[in-house]
């Protein structure tokens, strides 16, 4: 059995050693005392028949990251396991990467989360499966649709369908010239696809994230609470996390959400859930591992890699 494990990341000069779940998992590994190897997605080719990383080394000492100089081409088979944790968007070169991984897998690689699943469930789009627990929604790409259904409300939030961290989520209660003007341009002018939502002011008590490993929810969530005004609760857009027992509500959802997570090779997932609501499924790179692990002492990662 091989003792290395892969991580398909952004940039490591990108990442943030103090909140990156990704930085957290090669840490758990250090202590397991496997080996971890870092690349981006432009390192992953196809060569001599078989799928390739041009890998570093990391390891992380004092919170600190220390990458080896040189690299290393290892077939991806070779690794224990291979975490896809590259960040949306989920555009073109991020689904080359993803036909790929489905090739490594095919020829033994294991790979986390399933290439095909990832490619198969877009974050905003997989909740629609469970629609009996979503807010109400609309995904369109005419200005005039989401006129309309903004009328049901007294607010809704629009929000590209590859975002992540908050970014480009407005809040809206009317539509004049302005607002107008914000939905053409998130929808390119009509031509791309957009969700709307009903506002969920459920938001100011926390934008729990759930995580679900191997199926099955952990025990702790962590509540994201707008901050300063904001009706964002996402730690990148100035959230505060803070940790909380998993309630009852969020189990039941979460259970059935990842009896059908594992049943399509999804063995790490964050559900997002604000009030008894479904808004989000991450299924690229769930993060909150850490903050979850630093206010409550209880180690997701511990679980998912007790699994692996």
């Amino acid at each position: 059995m091989s003792n290395k494990i892969l991580f398909i990341t952004d940039p490591v000069s990108t990442l943030n050693v103090s909140k990156d779940t990704s930085l957290f998992m090669v840490e758990h590994a250090q202590r397991l005392g496997i080996s971890s190897f870092q690349c981006e997605t432009s390192d992953i080719s196809f060569q001599n028949a078989s799928v390739k990383a041009c890998a570093y080394a990391i390891e992380l000492k004092d919170k600190e990251i220390l990458l080896q100089e040189a690299s290393e081409d290892i077939n991806l088979k070779d690794f224990k396991c291979v975490f896809m944790r590259k960040d949306p968007p989920v555009d073109q070169d991020y689904m080359n990467t993803l036909h790929l991984l489905d090739l490594a897998s095919s020829e033994g690689a294991n790979i986390i989360n399933d290439p095909s699943a990832v490619k198969k469930f877009n974050e905003k789009i997989f909740a629609l499966y469970f629609a009996k627990y979503i807010p109400n929604t609309i995904i369109t790409s005419k200005v005039s649709e989401i006129k309309s259904f903004a009328q049901d409300f007294n607010e809704i939030v629009i929000k590209p369908l590859n975002g992540m961290g908050g970014e480009s989520i407005y809040k809206l209660n009317e539509i004049g010239s302005e607002e107008e003007a914000i939905i053409e341009d998130l929808t390119n002018q009509g031509s791309t696809s957009i969700v709307g939502q009903e506002f969920l002011p459920e938001i100011y008590d926390g934008d729990f994230r759930i995580l679900i490993i191997n199926g099955k929810p952990f025990q702790k969530t962590l509540a994201r609470i707008p901050q300063g005004g904001s009706f964002k609760g996402n730690l990148a857009a100035g959230g505060k996390g803070v940790a909380q027992d998993l309630k009852p509500h969020q189990e039941a959802v979460a259970t059935e959400i990842g009896e059908v997570l594992v049943k399509n090779g999804i063995l790490f997932a964050g559900l997002d859930m604000i009030g008894s609501k479904v808004t989000e499924i991450n299924v690229t790179s769930p993060t909150c591992a850490r903050e979850i692990f630093e206010q409550t002492g209880e180690d997701p990662i511990k679980e998912l890699f007790s699994n692996l």
